[in-house]
């Protein structure tokens, strides 16, 4: 299988992997991806999606949507209730990851790319022109590679990214099939766990329902609190199946390539700290690390490593205003759903935030210059 070799190979058919692969495809790049299980798959997600992430692509997102939300409702142990309007341009995407991961790989094979899933990767080999990916099947080569296989993949690891900048925080999540399901609000709870909340995200037939904790998880039993927070929408924890994992949280710049090779999405730690959202963040690193690679094959010498740096200035900037958030909300959670979430104006700020409309540093500045105004009124 080594005698021909692919411009770049994707370990990782999500939404890192299928948007790299999308985009290469469509550059006339010779791209292969690799999965290890059998698309479409089952992946644990809430399935939120920021609208922005379709002007970033040329085809048509609707038919992997499942229903669009412009409604949040805010607990705080599962009293206290606050529920707010957007007010977004477009209303938030909620997605099943089966679909929704299928469809942009596929949006990648229409433009040429090649799919081998259910193949697992067995080890990889980088040399002076390119890496050698092996497979249960054989051994695929390629001029570069790109390491979108998720926080718990093993290809960080292989490629020598042995300390990356990363939190890593405890969730578990439980699908609900319900016939009849129209529920267009998303449902966030924030005084049962700590340093950390719960969430319900509807889908058309059912509900995705999850709690993330940042910190103390040895110390709470999530499965517990999570049993007690589905009983409130009165479904049963024990007719679920539920799929705890880590996520990998971005906690500072850091090196995302070596040599030939470039980390993407989770394998990247490109999750918020403060909402855990990860898909938009995996497309955009996915993008990028398209474009970083299709300059290196056009002959650009400084197009690897300069992914590193685009990451580091295009999300980690934000991702800095997104942890000192994350610090100060989940060190006074109380405090900060009377002051913050039960406010319109603080919660719709974050859902633009969230549907892609807004920066974190943009309304820190605002913040800022509120407060100029409030102390120096003649400033």
């Amino acid at each position: 299988m080594t005698d021909r070799v692919f411009d770049c190979i994707i370990v990782g058919a999500g939404p890192s992997g299928g948007s790299a692969a999308y985009h290469l495809a469509k550059r006339g790049r010779s791209t292969l991806v690799l999965d290890k299980a059998t698309l479409p798959r089952y992946k644990p997600c809430g399935g939120g999606v920021a609208p922005i992430v379709q002007e970033w692509f040329d085809f048509d997102f609707s038919p992997a949507i499942s229903l669009k939300i412009d409604v949040t409702h805010h607990t705080w142990n599962n009293g206290d209730p606050v529920e707010v309007e957007l007010q977004t341009r477009e209303p938030i995407w909620m997605v099943r990851r089966d679909i929704f991961d299928h469809f942009l790989v596929q949006q990648a094979q229409r433009q040429g790319a090649e799919l081998r899933d259910g193949t697992l990767v067995t080890g990889v080999e980088l040399g002076g022109d390119g890496a050698i990916v092996k497979t249960k099947i054989g051994e695929f080569a390629g001029r570069y590679l790109i390491a979108a296989d998720g926080g718990r993949g093993p290809l960080a690891r292989w490629l020598g990214f042995a300390h990356r900048q990363r939190a890593i925080a405890g969730a578990l999540e439980a699908e609900f099939a319900i016939p009849d399901q129209c529920e267009r609000r998303a449902f966030f709870e924030f005084g049962m766990v700590r340093k950390g909340y719960l969430w319900n995200f509807p889908k058309a037939d059912g509900y995705s329902i999850g709690i993330a904790a940042f910190g103390d998880r040895g110390s709470q039993n999530l499965r517990q609190t999570l049993a007690r927070y589905a009983q409130s929408f009165g479904v049963d924890l024990a007719t679920a199946s539920q799929a705890p994992h880590p996520i990998s949280v971005w906690n500072g710049n850091q090196t995302l390539h070596v040599k030939n090779a470039l980390l993407a999405g989770e394998a990247a730690c490109v999750v918020d700290p403060l909402t855990a959202e990860g898909i938009r963040p995996s497309m955009f690193s996915g993008i990028k690390a398209a474009e970083a690679v299709d300059r290196a094959l056009a002959g650009d010498l400084d197009a690897i490593a300069g992914y590193s740096q685009t990451i580091s200035t295009e999300w980690g900037t934000e991702m800095i205003w997104a942890r000192r958030l994350a610090d100060l909300f989940y060190r006074f959670p109380r405090l900060g759903y009377q002051m913050g979430v039960k406010r319109a104006g603080a919660t719709r700020a974050i859902g633009r935030i969230l549907s892609g409309e807004a920066r974190y540093s943009e309304l820190a500045q605002r913040g800022l210059d509120r407060l100029k105004t409030a102390l120096l009124p003649g400033a």
